[in-house]
């Protein structure tokens, strides 16, 4: 699992069948000390993320067996919402306003 902020979200009209339904993510993925690392990801949303959340996401097999729909052809989804990381003796909660 990695974690990473929601920073946007990804519209294709013209796409799989199988993708049909399936709310995509732009997420930039960041360090436990909640910095960003500059790469992104698109990932299927699983836990209804919102805008500038920090998320778990997985890749890979863990990916599509994260999503509800077997045989979806995806390679990253986001699987929790967090909201607090305790890192070095200290508790952030990422969400917070």
């Amino acid at each position: 699992m990695k974690i990473g902020r929601v920073v946007g979200t990804v519209v294709a009209t013209r796409k799989s069948p199988k993708l049909e339904g399936t709310k995509l993510l732009l997420i930039e993925e960041c360090g436990v000390d909640g910095k960003p690392k500059g790469s992104f990801v698109v990932a299927a949303d699983t836990v209804q993320a919102g805008a500038g959340e920090t998320v778990l996401f997985v890749s890979g097999s863990s990916a599509r067996m994260a999503y509800p729909r077997e045989g979806t052809p995806i390679d990253a989804a986001v699987s929790a919402v967090i909201d607090a990381i305790e890192y070095g003796g200290e508790v952030r909660k990422p969400n917070a306003l």
